[in-house]
Protein backbone atom coordinates (compact mmCIF):
# COMPACT_ATOMS: atom_id res chain seq x y z
CA UNK A 1 0.00 0.00 0.00
CA UNK A 2 1.62 3.30 -1.22
CA UNK A 3 1.47 6.89 1.25
CA UNK A 4 -1.01 8.04 -0.49
CA UNK A 5 -3.21 4.86 -0.17
CA UNK A 6 -2.62 4.53 3.64
CA UNK A 7 -3.37 8.29 3.90
CA UNK A 8 -6.66 8.11 2.04
CA UNK A 9 -7.77 4.97 4.24
CA UNK A 10 -6.57 7.28 7.09
CA UNK A 11 -8.88 9.95 5.95
CA UNK A 12 -11.78 7.78 5.18
CA UNK A 13 -11.85 5.37 7.91
CA UNK A 14 -13.24 8.47 10.59
CA UNK A 15 -16.46 9.23 7.99
CA UNK A 16 -18.66 6.18 9.14
CA UNK A 17 -17.85 6.95 13.14
CA UNK A 18 -18.59 10.32 12.63
CA UNK A 19 -21.79 9.61 10.96
CA UNK A 20 -22.73 7.07 13.00
CA UNK A 21 -22.72 9.47 16.14
CA UNK A 22 -24.66 12.08 13.56
CA UNK A 23 -27.19 9.12 13.23
CA UNK A 24 -27.48 8.35 16.96
CA UNK A 25 -27.66 12.41 17.64
CA UNK A 26 -30.59 12.52 15.27
CA UNK A 27 -31.86 9.15 16.25
CA UNK A 28 -31.94 10.52 19.76
CA UNK A 29 -33.45 13.83 19.10
CA UNK A 30 -36.27 11.74 16.67
CA UNK A 31 -37.16 10.24 20.20
CA UNK A 32 -37.11 13.21 22.45
CA UNK A 33 -39.48 14.84 20.00
CA UNK A 34 -42.00 11.85 20.14
CA UNK A 35 -42.09 12.05 23.80
CA UNK A 36 -42.57 15.60 23.79
CA UNK A 37 -45.34 15.46 21.02
CA UNK A 38 -47.55 12.23 22.13
CA UNK A 39 -46.31 11.30 25.37
CA UNK A 40 -49.47 13.37 26.99
CA UNK A 41 -51.81 11.43 24.25
CA UNK A 42 -50.35 8.05 24.54
CA UNK A 43 -51.04 8.86 28.52
CA UNK A 44 -54.70 9.53 27.14
CA UNK A 45 -55.14 6.58 25.53
CA UNK A 46 -53.69 4.35 28.11
CA UNK A 47 -55.72 5.52 31.13
CA UNK A 48 -58.86 5.41 28.75
CA UNK A 49 -58.00 1.46 29.26
CA UNK A 50 -56.57 1.22 32.91
CA UNK A 51 -58.29 3.99 34.65
CA UNK A 52 -55.10 3.90 36.70
CA UNK A 53 -52.66 6.68 36.72
CA UNK A 54 -49.72 4.95 37.62
CA UNK A 55 -50.51 1.84 35.36
CA UNK A 56 -51.22 4.28 32.53
CA UNK A 57 -47.74 6.05 32.94
CA UNK A 58 -45.94 2.88 33.09
CA UNK A 59 -47.79 2.01 30.05
CA UNK A 60 -46.31 5.17 28.07
CA UNK A 61 -42.95 4.38 29.58
CA UNK A 62 -43.03 1.05 28.44
CA UNK A 63 -43.89 1.97 24.81
CA UNK A 64 -40.87 4.33 24.49
CA UNK A 65 -38.60 1.98 26.13
CA UNK A 66 -39.84 -0.11 22.77
CA UNK A 67 -39.23 2.45 20.63
CA UNK A 68 -35.52 2.63 21.75
CA UNK A 69 -35.31 -1.28 21.59
CA UNK A 70 -36.68 -0.73 17.88
CA UNK A 71 -35.21 2.67 16.85
CA UNK A 72 -33.45 1.18 13.74
CA UNK A 73 -36.92 1.32 12.52
CA UNK A 74 -38.12 4.61 12.96
CA UNK A 75 -37.17 5.81 9.53
CA UNK A 76 -39.43 3.35 7.73
CA UNK A 77 -42.76 4.69 9.71
CA UNK A 78 -45.30 6.12 8.25
CA UNK A 79 -47.02 7.60 10.74
CA UNK A 80 -45.60 8.00 14.14
CA UNK A 81 -48.83 8.72 16.28
CA UNK A 82 -50.59 5.64 15.06
CA UNK A 83 -47.48 3.94 15.90
CA UNK A 84 -46.81 4.92 19.02
CA UNK A 85 -51.01 4.23 19.57
CA UNK A 86 -51.02 0.75 18.25
CA UNK A 87 -48.05 0.09 20.29
CA UNK A 88 -49.53 1.77 23.91
CA UNK A 89 -52.59 -0.10 22.91
CA UNK A 90 -51.48 -3.35 22.99
CA UNK A 91 -49.16 -2.49 25.93
CA UNK A 92 -52.43 -1.84 28.06
CA UNK A 93 -54.57 -5.06 26.84
CA UNK A 94 -51.98 -7.30 27.28
CA UNK A 95 -51.54 -6.23 30.97
CA UNK A 96 -55.27 -6.44 31.23
CA UNK A 97 -55.23 -9.86 29.86
CA UNK A 98 -52.74 -10.90 32.18
CA UNK A 99 -54.44 -8.95 35.39
CA UNK A 100 -57.43 -10.55 34.49
CA UNK A 101 -58.94 -8.59 37.47
CA UNK A 102 -60.15 -5.41 37.27
CA UNK A 103 -60.06 -2.49 40.69
CA UNK A 104 -63.55 -2.68 42.08
CA UNK A 105 -63.43 1.02 43.17
CA UNK A 106 -62.06 4.09 41.07
CA UNK A 107 -59.91 6.24 43.17
CA UNK A 108 -61.47 9.98 42.77
CA UNK A 109 -57.97 11.75 42.76
CA UNK A 110 -57.07 9.62 39.17
CA UNK A 111 -60.25 11.83 37.99
CA UNK A 112 -59.79 15.11 39.26
CA UNK A 113 -56.47 15.07 36.97
CA UNK A 114 -58.23 14.78 33.79
CA UNK A 115 -61.48 17.08 35.07
CA UNK A 116 -61.44 20.52 33.49
CA UNK A 117 -59.45 23.87 35.16
CA UNK A 118 -61.56 26.21 36.37
CA UNK A 119 -61.70 25.51 40.24
CA UNK A 120 -64.49 24.10 40.76
CA UNK A 121 -66.01 23.53 44.42
CA UNK A 122 -64.97 19.95 46.29
CA UNK A 123 -68.61 19.02 46.29
CA UNK A 124 -69.14 19.90 42.38
CA UNK A 125 -65.85 17.94 41.32
CA UNK A 126 -66.77 15.10 43.29
CA UNK A 127 -70.41 14.93 41.87
CA UNK A 128 -68.30 15.57 38.45
CA UNK A 129 -65.94 12.70 39.34
CA UNK A 130 -68.93 10.64 40.37
CA UNK A 131 -70.36 10.77 36.83
CA UNK A 132 -67.33 10.47 35.23
CA UNK A 133 -67.09 6.87 36.38
CA UNK A 134 -70.13 6.05 36.03
CA UNK A 135 -70.30 6.67 32.29
CA UNK A 136 -66.93 4.85 32.16
CA UNK A 137 -68.71 2.28 33.80
CA UNK A 138 -71.35 2.20 31.08
CA UNK A 139 -69.04 2.61 28.13
CA UNK A 140 -66.97 -0.60 30.03
CA UNK A 141 -70.12 -2.36 29.45
CA UNK A 142 -69.99 -1.97 25.70
CA UNK A 143 -69.10 -4.95 23.99
CA UNK A 144 -65.29 -5.21 23.30
CA UNK A 145 -64.89 -4.31 19.50
CA UNK A 146 -67.11 -1.49 20.55
CA UNK A 147 -65.46 0.04 23.32
CA UNK A 148 -62.38 -0.40 21.66
CA UNK A 149 -63.13 1.56 18.91
CA UNK A 150 -64.89 4.47 20.93
CA UNK A 151 -62.21 5.04 23.42
CA UNK A 152 -60.06 5.38 20.68
CA UNK A 153 -62.58 7.70 18.63
CA UNK A 154 -63.49 9.94 21.56
CA UNK A 155 -60.65 9.99 23.85
CA UNK A 156 -57.25 10.01 21.18
CA UNK A 157 -59.97 11.19 18.50
CA UNK A 158 -58.27 8.97 15.96
CA UNK A 159 -60.09 8.92 12.71
CA UNK A 160 -61.40 5.77 11.22
CA UNK A 161 -58.42 5.23 8.97
CA UNK A 162 -56.40 5.27 12.10
CA UNK A 163 -58.13 3.30 14.39
CA UNK A 164 -58.54 0.62 11.64
CA UNK A 165 -54.70 0.55 11.40
CA UNK A 166 -54.62 0.45 15.64
CA UNK A 167 -56.98 -2.62 15.32
CA UNK A 168 -56.18 -4.31 12.02
CA UNK A 169 -59.51 -3.72 10.57
CA UNK A 170 -61.39 -2.29 7.94
CA UNK A 171 -62.21 1.73 7.93
CA UNK A 172 -65.98 0.65 7.65
CA UNK A 173 -66.00 -1.93 10.10
CA UNK A 174 -64.67 0.94 12.53
CA UNK A 175 -67.43 2.95 11.43
CA UNK A 176 -69.85 0.40 11.70
CA UNK A 177 -68.35 -0.56 15.97
CA UNK A 178 -68.34 3.70 16.12
CA UNK A 179 -72.23 3.90 15.16
CA UNK A 180 -73.53 0.73 17.31
CA UNK A 181 -71.11 2.27 20.38
CA UNK A 182 -72.59 5.33 20.21
CA UNK A 183 -76.34 4.08 20.13
CA UNK A 184 -75.88 1.34 22.91
CA UNK A 185 -74.21 4.07 25.08
CA UNK A 186 -77.01 6.58 24.50
CA UNK A 187 -79.59 3.66 25.36
CA UNK A 188 -77.43 3.26 28.72
CA UNK A 189 -77.09 6.92 29.42
CA UNK A 190 -80.87 7.39 28.74
CA UNK A 191 -81.61 4.33 30.97
CA UNK A 192 -79.35 5.37 33.85
CA UNK A 193 -80.73 9.06 33.67
CA UNK A 194 -77.76 10.34 33.33
CA UNK A 195 -77.95 13.86 30.82
CA UNK A 196 -76.18 14.13 27.68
Amino acid sequence: MSCLETQLAGWAAPAPVANALETNESTSQTIAALVAEYSTALYRVAFSVTRNAAEAEDAVQETFLRVLKHQARLGEIRDYRVWLVRIVWNIVLDRKRRAKTRPENEDLADHARVLPSGEPGADQTAISSQEYARILALVDRLPRREREAILLSAVEELTTAEIASVLATTESSIRSRIFRARRELSALLEKEGISR
